[in-house]
């Protein structure tokens, strides 16, 4: 199972202020993979479609969901760790997920699977 980190905290209030980070000072935005995967006020429908096919396979957290979850790793965020059983791994570090759009995102989860 893949878990999708985002570098950013869970609630109405944080994605509010994410929202408004990102239309005020998008270079400084922290979280590469809600850029790639997200617009300013939503999810980009692409990635929603992408995401509906492998439901079963990816689980998504925010970060201090991440801090909270039996699996949790400290890496720098964003990040993709997959999981199998107790252990878990590293699949994409922030770095070179900062290499990536969208569409090099999915192909990399296709060649994953």
């Amino acid at each position: 199972m893949l878990y999708f980190i985002y570098n950013a905290k869970a609630g109405k209030l944080n994605a509010y202020l994410d929202m408004m980070h990102k239309i005020v000072s998008p270079k400084t935005y922290p979280c590469h993979l809600c850029d790639i995967t997200h617009g300013v006020f939503k999810i980009r429908p692409v990635w929603d479609a992408f995401v509906k096919e492998y439901a079963e396979e990816l689980v998504f957290l925010h970060s201090d969901e991440w801090k909270a979850h039996k699996a949790y790793r400290d890496e720098q965020l964003p990040a993709v760790f997959e999981v199998k059983g107790k252990e878990t791994a590293l699949a994409l570090s922030a770095e070179d997920m900062e290499k990536m759009g969208l569409d090099e995102l999915m192909a990399w989860v296709k060649e994953r699977k």
